[in-house]
């Protein structure tokens, strides 16, 4: 019998509590690191449940009215009309995320820019005495993807400065399949957000039972020694990287193709985690 059918009527799942459990621990360990402190995550937990209640739980034909967000969520009507006249928080993308993850998506994407294995080959740059005319392999990649006026070296600097890349010669060498930067917090912090939101939104779309199910799956494995979790580690990025790299081969030439539809308003992400950490660590890991 499922954990739904034993349940009080009016209680969440045990199950599904137990589950955000562990998932806030993590989180909260985020929070605590960087001084976020509980009245301050209350205060945003409070606005989002106001922003999904109204958004997202409106009858059909109806207008979502204080009283019924206040029964949804049990936030006192002072505060739901309040949050709900306040400017909603916009998302904005940091310019070196937006431009970046475009070039590297091209660079590893593009027949032109890759060797002979499918790889992101290293590219030829100008140098402060080149003396020639004729364009860089990396200012052409550049040229392929930035509309507005950004010089080239100024978004290498950029790339060098965050650890996506580094120079060998006169060639700039990409250092990961994807925008990740090894420096840069603005950045990590904006991939973070964006990719643990779309992973938790798959997971909810499953639990909720709407169809269809969105591929959510993890191989687990315990009893390891730290020397056989370093060989799964390495293959876990390996075989990650190159399912990242086809994945982003097909929605390339996709994309491309699907320029002039009119339809074209669907995004997807898909990613790849890997991580490991001692048996009696599994509360805050899993």
């Amino acid at each position: 019998m499922s954990d739904e059918a034993n349940n009080p009527p009016g209680s969440p799942p045990r199950s599904l509590t137990n589950a955000v459990y562990r998932v806030l621990r993590p989180l909260v360990r985020l929070l605590l690191n960087y001084q976020i402190t509980y009245p301050q995550l209350a205060a945003m937990l409070k606005s989002v449940y106001v922003e999904v209640a109204e958004e997202e739980m409106a009858v059909p034909g109806k207008r979502q009215s204080d009283s019924r967000i206040n029964l949804l969520t049990g936030i006192h009507r002072k505060d739901v009309k309040r949050l709900r006249a306040e400017p909603k928080q916009e998302s904005t993308i940091p310019t070196t995320v937006s431009t970046g993850a475009q070039l590297i998506a091209q660079w590893m994407g593009d027949s032109q820019f890759q060797d002979d294995t499918g790889n992101p080959r290293a590219l030829s740059y100008k140098t402060e005495s080149s003396t020639t005319d004729t364009a860089s392999e990396f200012e052409e990649l550049v040229a392929r993807v930035v509309r507005q006026d950004i010089r080239p070296r100024v978004i290498m600097d950029e790339w060098l400065r965050l650890g996506v890349a580094h120079l060998d010669g006169d060639k700039i060498v990409l250092n990961t399949g994807a925008f990740t930067p090894e420096d840069g917090f603005e950045e990590k912090a904006f991939f973070f957000g964006k990719n643990i939101q779309d992973h938790i939104a798959a997971g909810t779309h499953n639990l909720l039972g709407q169809k269809p199910s969105y591929f959510d799956r993890s191989v687990y494995y315990d009893g390891l020694t730290e020397s056989s979790v370093n060989k799964l580690r390495a293959l876990a990025e390996e075989l990650g990287m190159q399912a990242l790299g086809e994945m982003n081969r097909q929605a390339l030439r996709l994309q491309q193709e699907d320029q002039s539809a009119n339809d074209n308003q669907q995004r997807i992400n898909f990613g790849i985690f890997n991580f490991h950490t001692l048996d009696n660590k599994t509360n805050e890991g899993n």
